[in-house]
């Protein structure tokens, strides 16, 4: 928002007073002398007035290995979830980036940045997951172009985008797609009546679940992998 919106909601002056006290040089953004009503700060923006830090949030970036029977949310009056895995002082405005269900595990996102999820979710950026399937029938190369044409749907009228499908064994599969509906990866193997045992995803874009990560610990993303992900 801009820094006078921002300065009015957070000491209860209007925004004339703002201007006051921009020409008076008594706020700095991020270490400089804010002098322009109109600049506009984000969540992260370290503002000072007076010597008083009104906001100094810094971004954090968390990778989880989410175990089987933990929900995706930040609440649930029925089942654990992610946030409970986290101590309390990590908790604090972290949403989810891409959830996985209960029954899924693997590699799962929590962050305090919005426009980071954002760009990460967004279809135009067709940021590939991974998933590692486990069935309960064989698999045959037959699999490998439907998944590829992409599957319709009939009952929200919707053709899935295309993924890709490598045979591992027998009975074990990795999926890698762009996109992720309702069920998606189950649904495309009940086409083939081959129920989905377990799922469990690897990797988004380019950063993988550390194999170090027990289900259920988590550690915080560094900064190359923070920007490495987009790389795909």
């Amino acid at each position: 928002m801009r820094i006078d919106r921002f300065m009015s909601l957070r000491l209860s002056i209007n925004r004339r007073d703002v201007k006051r006290l921009l020409a008076q040089k008594r706020i700095t953004i991020d270490g400089v002398i804010a002098e322009d009503t109109q600049q506009v700060i984000d969540e992260f923006s370290h503002v000072v007035f007076d010597g008083r830090e009104l906001q100094a949030n810094t971004p954090r970036y968390i990778m989880m290995h989410k175990p089987i029977g933990v929900v995706s949310a930040t609440k649930d009056q029925q089942h654990q979830t992610v946030i409970d895995l986290l101590s309390t002082s990590q908790r604090e405005g972290l949403h989810i980036v891409g959830r996985l269900d209960l029954n899924s595990s693997g590699l799962l996102l929590l962050t305090n940045d919005s426009r980071w999820s954002k760009r990460l979710m967004a279809p135009d950026k067709e940021i590939a997951k991974v998933y590692r399937v486990t069935l309960e029938h064989p698999l045959t190369e037959e699999y490998i172009p439907a998944f590829a044409k992409g599957m319709y749907f009939e009952y929200e009228d919707i053709t899935t985008r295309p993924a890709k499908l490598n045979i591992i064994s027998e009975y074990v599969a990795e999926v890698s797609l762009v996109e992720g509906r309702y069920h998606q990866i189950k649904r495309m193997f009940g086409r083939f009546r081959n129920p989905v045992l377990a799922l469990h995803r690897t990797s988004i874009g380019g950063l993988s679940l550390d194999t170090s990560l027990l289900p259920g610990a988590s550690r915080s993303l560094s900064g190359e992998e923070v920007d490495n992900i987009f790389s795909h």
